[in-house]
């Protein structure tokens, strides 16, 4: 059998060789991983509105990336100042 990936910019090959490492992995190293590539996406989404909002304060920044993360519903629960602020 021939399998295609499902990835548009990786082959069947490649694809497999990455599937076979993961399952290789212990369920620790698999979390470990997870939290990283979690913690780089945070890193990330925070750069971009640091570079949106490049003379906000950090709280502002902080919460403009709460924002983003969770959305407005569950970022104002969390943080209820969200509400008061002009944030557009």
């Amino acid at each position: 059998m021939n399998a295609q990936a499902t990835s548009l910019d990786t082959s069947a090959e490649a694809e497999r060789v990455v599937i076979d490492r993961l399952r290789a992995m212990s369920p620790a190293q698999r979390l470990s991983l997870a939290l990283s590539l979690s913690q780089s996406v945070r890193e990330l989404a925070l750069a971009g509105v640091r570079q949106r909002y490049p003379n906000a304060p950090d709280r502002e920044q902080l919460l403009r990336l709460a924002l983003t993360i969770h959305g407005r519903e569950l970022a104002t629960a969390a943080y209820p100042e969200l509400a008061a602020l002009d944030l557009r």
